[in-house]
């Protein structure tokens, strides 16, 4: 007698019941290193990859629920923006052709200070995630503020995050005190750390904002809870002039004095390092968040992703904030990752594109400390899958299906999109969320925005 799926399809001796069986020209798992599989499918049920094998075999052995054939599309992790403040996609452009603090202290803070509220929040993490889906990128890092209405938004929209427990030496719209970011940020990860696509870390927001008790505080928190660490750090050449003036250290020595130098340490941007510096996060497994085009627009310094790499340094890659860079386009930022570390080096081998395709996924994992969950096709993993179809006119002829992601493919090849084996993306059509709301609601933050920059 034949047994019958959940639609009352008639499974036959042998084949095996599964959600989707995904075909594809090419299949990039990105662990093995390198390789490219072609003809093959992923097979998902319920939110886990099961097998990746040749595509006869995969139709001889599975029934599946849902059938999608890509021939012209490569198959691989959904890609992991390492970094970003994605509620400032509502101040995309508001500030722009400024140095750091200028931009910060002049423009953005007083924004925020105005705005920053848990619709301010929910808002722009939406519009975000709409854009990062239709991009390709399917996990973030979030650093910024109300944790709540952040796990909330990711959680409703069916979105990978980790979430950030913001900590700054001055109190803000969600707290007033030090004690009150850590109280309210711990009771936001108490009440959501059970939620299969959310994490958390630990946010301090640099060293120049954050007092040495604070830093020891994390700490702790950091080892009892095993929670990331996730810190703008030698973003500048004048906070490295800033810490020797007030501490008498660089602020990754400082770090170090505190303890906080280790393997829950994901360091952002690293403009300012020097060999030894380098060596140290080598030895400690500390991770850096490369974030090319931000730190390219603010002028704040270039990123020694060559050295890194070559001293065996975790090296992932995001976007900062909309406000800074000013888009979501991990494809494109993986390309001038790529691009910039060649010219930085001064050597054309320099972060190949494989170097750059895994920093922008499975190396990303890591930092996020998920690289058992997502960040390569591998069976038992989270189906976090994205399509990308390489037979548009921009990308042929093709000869090398990695290097021509890295260089010639962009988000708007992005055909179809899974987060833990839930379609978000088919045809290039976002599932279940409302384009026009989104739309809407940006164009009454704009408006509201406006009101406030107006003399």
């Amino acid at each position: 007698m034949n047994v019958r799926n959940e639609n009352g399809t008639a499974v036959g001796p042998g084949l095996i019941a599964c959600d989707w069986l995904i075909e594809a020209g090419w299949v990039i798992p990105v662990q093995p290193g390198g390789v490219v599989l072609e003809q093959h499918a992923v097979v998902i049920d319920g939110d886990l990859i099961t097998a990746i094998l040749p595509i006869a075999e995969a139709r001889a052995r599975y029934l599946p629920k849902q059938r999608l054939q890509r021939p012209d599309a490569v198959l691989m992790p959904g890609l992991v923006n390492a970094h970003c403040h994605n509620p400032m996609t509502l101040l995309r452009g508001v500030a722009d052709d400024l140095a750091l603090m200028p931009w910060l202290n002049e423009h953005i803070w007083p924004i925020e200070r105005a705005v920053m509220a848990a619709d301010f929040v929910a808002d722009g993490i939406e519009l975000a995630v709409a854009e990062m889906l239709r991009g390709g990128t399917t996990c973030c890092n979030e650093n910024y503020f109300f944790p709540d209405a952040q796990a909330q938004t990711y959680q409703r929209l069916g979105f990978r995050a980790a979430v950030s427990i913001p900590i700054i030496d001055f109190p803000t719209a969600w707290a007033a005190s030090q004690d009150q970011y850590f109280d309210k940020g711990l009771a936001v990860h108490d009440q959501f750390r059970h939620s299969p696509l959310l994490s958390f870390s630990m946010a301090p927001h640099a060293p120049y904002t954050v007092c040495d008790a604070s830093f020891e505080r994390i700490r702790r928190y950091s080892e009892q809870l095993d929670l990331q660490v996730h810190c703008h750090v030698h973003e500048t050449a004048q906070e490295i002039t800033d810490s020797m003036a007030q501490y008498r250290q660089r602020p990754l020595s400082r770090l170090e004095r505190l303890g906080l130098v280790n393997e829950h340490l994901t360091a952002v941007h690293m403009t300012q390092l020097t060999p030894a510096e380098i060596a140290l996060c080598a030895e400690r497994g500390v991770s850096v968040v490369h974030c090319p085009q931000s730190n390219m627009k603010l002028a704040s310094g270039f990123c020694p992703t060559d050295a890194l790499l070559k001293a065996g340094v975790n090296l992932a890659i995001g976007t900062d904030g909309c406000a800074s860079n000013n888009d979501l386009d991990m494809f494109d930022e993986l390309r001038t990752a790529a691009l910039l570390a060649k010219a930085v080096a001064q050597d054309a081998t320099a972060f190949k594109a494989f170097s750059a395709l895994h920093s922008a996924t499975l190396a990303g994992a890591r930092a996020m400390g998920l690289e058992d969950r997502i960040g390569s096709l591998q069976a038992g993993k989270q189906a976090d899958i994205i399509a990308v179809d390489l037979g548009q006119l921009e990308t042929l002829p093709l000869y090398d299906v990695i290097s021509q992601l890295v260089y010639a493919g962009s988000r708007q090849q992005v055909t179809d999109v899974w987060v833990a084996g839930r379609n978000k993306l088919l045809n290039r059509q976002l599932v279940d969320i409302d384009i026009h709301k989104i739309q809407a609601t940006a164009h009454q933050w704009q408006r509201t925005i406006k009101g406030i920059q107006s003399p």
